[in-house]
Order: C-alpha cells, then structure tokens, then sequence
C-alpha cells in the first residue's frame, strides 16, 4: 500500500512545484507591500475611473556622480546621455514585454530610469509586485501657476527706452562691456513660444536669418490635444501666452523700441510641455529630456552637444492637482544638473506665508529658485517663501530673487503684454544672466555650481522682519529673498576676475590688483583693472 502512494505523492510534489515556479520568475508581494510603492492618486483614480495613467519608476537607477569630475559640458552631457539611455535600454525589458503582453499603452524614458503607462487596476497591480519596479507615480494634470496679474495687450509700441526691469539689474552695463549673450544657449520649457515674434524671431536657433530649421530646437511633449496648436506641433507655437512672455524675459529685443530681453545677443530653444496651460510630471519630464540630448522634429538622433546653456521653468506640481510625492522629478532633476546644465525654477506664488516654497522641482536643491521682487525691491506679497518642510529637508529657499511685478513682454500675434506679476516673471531674468555670464566666459558653461555661487555672491542682499524657519530674516541668506535681488554688473565683474585669485588680495584697490590676475579675455588691462576695483566697491546690503 505505501509503495502505491509513494508514485502519488511524488505527483503532487511534482505538481505544486510546477505551479509554484509559475510565480518564482516574479514573485507577488503581499497587497500591502505593492499598494505601498503607488501613489495614492493612482489608486484611487484607477478605481474610480477604470483607467489611469502613472510613472513607472524602476528599482536600478543610474549612478552619475562620475560626472562631476569631467571638465566641459559636453563631456558631462554626453556621459549623462550615454550612461542614462544605456541603463534604461539594459533593464526596462522586462517590464516593457509584460505591458505589451497586457496591450497596454506605455512610453519609455531615460533621462530617470523610468517607463509612462496608461492601464487599469489590474496592469497597476501587475507592475508594482514587480520586484525591478521601486515606485509607481501620479501623472496627474497639473494647472500652470500663472502670473498674479496680468496687464493689457498692445501692438509694438512702447516706450523708447529699456524695460525697468532689465535696467533695474544692470543688464545694460553688460551690454557696454560688449557681452550681450552671444554663445550662449537659453532653453525654455512651457506653454511653448512664438517664433517668429518680432523680439524673438532673430534669437531663435532654428532661424538662420532667411529660413527656419526646427529640428534641435524645438520639442513638443503634448501628443494629443494643444489647442490651436494642436498635438505633437512642427515648429514653435504657443497656445496659451505665458510662454512667449517669459521667453522675452529672456532674450527679448525686436531691434527697435522693444528691448525686453537680458541676454538679447543669446540663442533659445524650446520645449512645450503644457497643453493650453496644464501640464504633467510626464511631459516636464519629457523636456527635461530632449534638453540633455535634443532631437529631430521627429525624435531621432539625440544629441548632447546641442544642449542648452540653462532652462528656464516657470510652472509648478502642487498636491492639490495630484502630486502629492514631492520627490516625484527629483531623480529627473538632479540628473539634468548632472549633465552641465542649470536649471532655473520659479519659486511659486503661494506667499506670503512660510514654507509656501512646496511643489516639484522648485523645491529641490538641484533647481536654483527664483522668488519675485518690485521696483523698489521689496518682496512680492505672492512671491513663495521658505524653507522646504514638505520634503522634510528644511532646505532654505528661494536662492535668489529679481524682478517680478508688472512686467512687460512679448506676448503671441507679435504683441507685447503689460503688467504681468508672478515669480513666473523673475525666472527668466536669472535665465537671462546666466547667458551673459557664459558670453562672457564660455569655460563656465557646464560648471553650474560656478555660475550659481558668483550670483549668489554678488546680489544685492535684501533682508526682511519676517522669519521663517530658523533663519531671521535679517541674515543673509534669508527664506524670503534667498541671497537677495540679482545684479548683472555685479556678477560679470566677478565673472571676469579670475577665481583663483581672491578679492581680499586686492585691498579693495584695483591698482593692488597684479596684471597676471587679469583674465585672459577682449578687454584692456585697464578695464579689467576698473572691473576689479569696482566690484569691490559693489558689495551693498539693503533692508525692506
């Protein structure tokens, strides 16, 4: 009798061995484990509506900290390019052949290591008890922080003369040194841009002076919808407005009356990554990527040596539109940085309280942060204060502010917009610096810590009697306006002394400066001379 059960319980072995190697190749993860990794919002809108969409963020993530050691930008660039769309391409597979497998819709990224997916609750479940999968997040549609106010629309007119603003941070005085931008690369992720706006047209790098040749400089993350514009645009368009405004912030100058820009002499490119004012962490991400490797119209041949300079972002992630994961684009971020290129943020228009400084990427310290100020230099009342509580990091933010109330721009139709106020408005004017400090030492492109470290050191510091955090708002710097209100005189004068001789070796005289120190560039030595002293004569502190 026990020989004949023997054969019998061997095939019951056998069996449930079987059966349990069907799940060993990707072991299912209790419920609570796998609903831990998705974000809520998913849950509950794949639940609610039957399908949704999401993040899908895998568990291996490339290590780039190599490429702080490599010395041009385009050898981080390429490096970043490289090591990112290789890990993406060695470890995605899996994931991939399991979406098709469910016919589901999905796009592959690399700029994180990660893969957009459109499915139900089933496919949500199926990919979080994956083991290769560390997170799975919200994609939600995300309003655009816009301007506080906006002015009205006109024609060319304007007035003779520069706009306040760009005055009010000694642009000009860059200008008559002879560096207008000129090298530089600005890139502008938002509503998207007119490009031939009569201010922009000569600026943009798609336009060689008689034809226009999109490819490299113009990307569209919105495939379906886009308003006017419709889906996956060919060329440049905007269909909101709010993009062109901040893009004349930039560059901006029509040749005549209009001079609106910082860095008129600078070329933009740009990335539309909000359909008629709404974006998702999907298509700011998408941008994010074709700025380390800019592509075709069509998307091919990316390429790291047509990268940008800086990228201007001028919108916001809040929790109430769904992103409720503060780090969702901090990987993405950190990455782009990795790569040589600065990224500037608005700050936000949730002020005046403390700690309004709280959505995605403004948040992170990878983005250098941006709030607003008037034409006295007094804090906007909207402009969004810190430090960084919702991370838990107690970062201190803004980093820097510039102007950003009543602004006058370009505007689609080849009009100009009056009196738009929001830190949407001050991004750009950093942007804009930014250029004329590579104009005027291209060996700074890439070097992103160089270029935010000489604009911190050189702005106006302004100081508040409010507190937030633990830093008084007497110290510099301060969670209200960071290191202070930008100057662009001020940080060209540092630009052209060489760092590695240092200030204090000057006595604040220019003539106790040795000509060796004069920095190998177009300028007489007694210019570089005059520079020097001036600038040590330029460190000022105000109160507001």
């Amino acid at each position: 009798m026990k020989r004949k059960t023997l054969p019998l319980i061997a095939l019951v072995v056998v069996l449930m061995i079987i059966s349990s190697g069907l799940t060993l190749a990707a072991p299912a993860a209790p419920t609570a484990e796998w609903q831990s990794k998705v974000d809520p919002w998913v849950l509950n809108t794949a639940r609610a509506e039957g399908q949704t969409e999401f993040l899908v963020f895998m568990a291996d993530q490339a290590d780039l900290s190599a490429a702080d050691a490599l010395s041009t930008k385009l050898e981080k660039g390429t490096y970043v390019y490289e090591t990112l769309s290789s890990k993406a391409a060695e470890t995605q597979g899996p994931v991939i052949d399991a979406l098709k497998a469910q016919g589901v819709e999905y796009r592959s990224y690399w700029v994180a290591n990660m893969i957009w997916v459109r499915g139900g609750m089933d496919t949500v479940e199926a990919i979080a008890r994956r083991a290769d999968v560390a997170r799975v997040n919200a994609n939600p549609t995300v309003h655009m922080d816009g301007p506080v106010t906006q002015g009205a629309v006109s024609g060319a007119d304007s007035p003779s003369v520069i706009e306040w603003n760009i005055t009010k941070v000694n642009a000009p005085q860059v200008w008559a040194a002879g560096f207008t931008g000129q090298g530089a690369v600005v890139g502008g992720q938002d509503t998207g841009y007119q490009w031939d706006h009569p201010a922009l047209k000569n600026q943009y790098r798609g336009w060689n002076g008689s034809s226009a040749d999109h490819d490299y400089s113009w990307h569209d993350s919105i495939h379906s919808g886009g308003g006017v514009c419709g889906a996956d645009s060919a060329f440049p368009c905007d269909d909101h407005g709010h993009g062109t405004h901040t893009m004349g912030t930039m560059v901006g100058d029509d040749g005549g009356t209009n001079q609106i820009g910082m860095a008129p002499g600078a070329r933009w490119i740009g990335c539309r990554n909000m359909n008629q004012g709404n974006g998702t962490p999907t298509t700011y991400s998408e941008c994010y990527q074709w700025f380390i490797a800019p592509t075709t119209v069509a998307g091919t041949n990316p390429d790291p040596a047509m990268a940008p300079d800086v990228i201007n972002n001028s919108w916001g992630c809040p929790v109430s539109e769904g992103c409720t994961d503060p780090n969702v684009m901090l990987t993405i971020v950190d990455n782009v940085r990795a790569a040589g290129i600065m990224t500037v943020h608005s700050a936000g228009n949730s002020g005046s309280a403390c700690s309004t400084v709280n959505e995605p990427s403004a948040i992170y310290d990878s983005s250098y942060s941006v709030g607003a100020t008037s034409s006295t230099d007094a804090i906007a009342s909207f402009s969004s204060r810190g430090p960084v509580t919702v991370d838990g990091s107690n970062r201190l933010k803004p980093d820097i502010s510039a102007p950003g109330v009543g602004i006058r721009s370009s505007y689609p139709g080849s009009t100009y917009a009056s009196g738009w106020s929001g830190t949407s408005m001050a991004g750009p004017h950093v942007a804009g610096l930014v250029a004329l400090l590579i104009s005027a030492r291209p060996d700074w492109a890439g070097n992103v810590d160089q270029l935010e470290n000489t604009i911190n050191s050189t702005a106006i510091g302004l100081t508040t009697a409010q507190q937030c955090g633990t830093v008084p708002g007497s110290q510099i710097p301060n969670n209200t306006f960071g290191y202070g209100r930008i100057d662009a005189f001020a940080a060209y004068q540092a630009a052209v002394i060489p760092t590695a001789v240092s200030l204090s070796d000057f006595s604040g005289s220019p003539a106790a400066m040795p000509a060796s120190a004069l920095p190998m560039l177009a300028l007489p030595a007694v210019t570089g001379l005059a520079l020097a002293g001036a600038y040590v004569a330029s460190k000022r502190r105000r109160s507001s």
